[in-house]
């Protein structure tokens, strides 16, 4: 099955580009960004915390199998509600530091939207570490899960 989600990197650059489309409304696609349960669901991760607003942190953890867990942390520095959300992200643990994320919802028609995510690495060369993992795949198929989870609550 092709990958809806679009991740595009271009060669010697720091940033990554992130596209999807949803059968949803952007009012509800911003939701599933912003609201702990919503966002557990489609992640597939706990919502230690979330403060939706400026300046609010957030703390996710995921169990990993056979023990364990990974946490991703960081602070969301502006939020337009339905329109945009900038925050930072980090893996903890992980070689490629901590990322600059701005998320922009747009509204496609009544019921469709779009999803662009611009994400900032310190340098190419912590992106591309990034990428050498299954990224892209992994990304796909939260948001297939977001499409579906989502959809039934309209």
């Amino acid at each position: 099955m092709k990958a809806q989600t679009t991740v595009h990197a271009e060669e010697g650059k720091q940033e990554l580009f992130i596209t999807r489309s949803f059968s949803l409304p952007a009012a509800l696609l911003f939701r599933a960004h912003v609201e702990p349960a919503l966002l557990a669901q489609w992640m597939g991760t706990n919502v230690l915390k979330l403060e939706a607003q400026r300046h609010g942190a957030f703390l996710f953890e995921t169990p990993i199998p056979g023990g364990g867990a990974q946490r991703f942390h960081g602070v969301i520095h502006a939020l337009e509600p339905e329109r945009q959300l900038i925050r930072t992200f980090e893996i903890e643990g992980a070689p490629f530091g901590p990322q600059l994320e701005f998320l922009t919802f747009e509204a496609l028609a009544p019921d469709a939207s779009r999803l662009s995510m611009q994400i900032v690495f310190r340098s190419a060369a912590l992106r591309d570490q990034l990428l050498q993992l299954p990224f892209a795949r992994g990304i796909d198929l939260a948001h297939n899960r977001l499409q579906a989870i989502c959809t039934s609550l309209t």
